[in-house]
C-alpha cells in the first residue's frame, strides 16, 4: 500500500523508515499542495506550517518519544 506523507525535516529517522515501507515522503511545507495520507511532525511545532488557517485533511501524527516503527503503526490506523 502506498502512502504518501509529509514529513518534517528534522526527521530523518523516520523519513527513512517510511521510504522502506514504500511511502512517498515530502517534505512538510509540500504538503498543503499534495493530497497527503499523514503528516508526520516533531511536536515542538505549535501550529503546522507556521501558519494556524492551514488545512490539511489528513491525519496529524506527533513523532516526538516514539520510534520509526510506531509510527509506522500510527500511519497505518488511517
Amino acid at each position: 500500500m502506498n502512502k504518501t506523507v509529509a514529513v518534517e525535516n528534522n526527521l530523518a529517522p523516520i523519513k527513512d523508515y517510511l521510504l522502506d515501507q514504500g511511502c512517498q515522503v515530502i517534505d512538510v511545507e509540500s504538503a498543503q499542495d499534495t493530497r497527503v495520507d499523514a503528516v508526520v511532525i516533531s511536536g515542538s511545532s505549535k501550529d503546522l506550517l507556521g501558519m494556524q488557517d492551514v488545512l490539511i485533511n489528513a491525519p496529524v501524527i506527533d513523532a516526538r518519544g516514539k520510534t520509526p516503527s510506531e509510527v509506522w503503526d500510527n500511519i497505518m490506523r488511517y
